[in-house]
């Protein structure tokens, strides 16, 4: 059965997507949140992903990000079916490449729906699946002197 809406800004908006990026430049949180601020919207949710400093019980100095040349058409791909499977009014994902270290911002998503609800789950299904399918991967360097590549998908 399809959703029925009361208000028109209970439906997705014409054109959600407000900012996706992959940047070697220091993310900001605020920008993010500025990108999905919309009247309609009675939920936003915002998702910070920082680099911990620990992974599988080792300790964790530093990591780099680095992406394939399709990441940022995948990271697109993936919004657009977000957009398409939630009423969003609107969404934005940014990812860092590059070397971070211990503390620094690596991903930033928001999704603003007309409910909570909804909001939290668009969240969830864009930074899940972003983590699974856009082509990005970790190379984490440990204290102990080892070092490991991570694929995201």
């Amino acid at each position: 059965m399809a959703a029925r809406y009361d208000h028109p800004g209970e439906q997705a908006a014409h054109d959600p997507i407000r900012l996706l990026a992959i940047r070697e430049t220091p993310l900001s949180v605020d920008e993010v949140f500025a990108a999905v601020g919309d009247h309609a919207a009675g939920g936003t949710t915002l998702f910070v992903g920082t680099v911990r400093n620990h992974d599988s019980g080792a300790d964790v100095d530093s990591l780099g990000y680095s992406c394939h040349p399709t990441a940022e058409a995948e990271l697109r791909r993936i919004a657009e079916k977000v957009c398409a499977d939630y009423p969003v009014r609107a969404l934005a994902a940014v990812h860092r490449v590059g070397d971070l270290e211990v503390g620094d911002i690596a991903v930033v998503v928001a999704v603003s729906c007309p409910h909570r609800g909804e909001a939290f789950e668009a969240s969830r299904k864009l930074i899940d699946t972003l983590k699974h399918e856009v082509p990005i991967w970790k190379h984490q360097k440990f204290s102990d002197g080892t070092e490991e590549w991570v694929g995201a998908c």
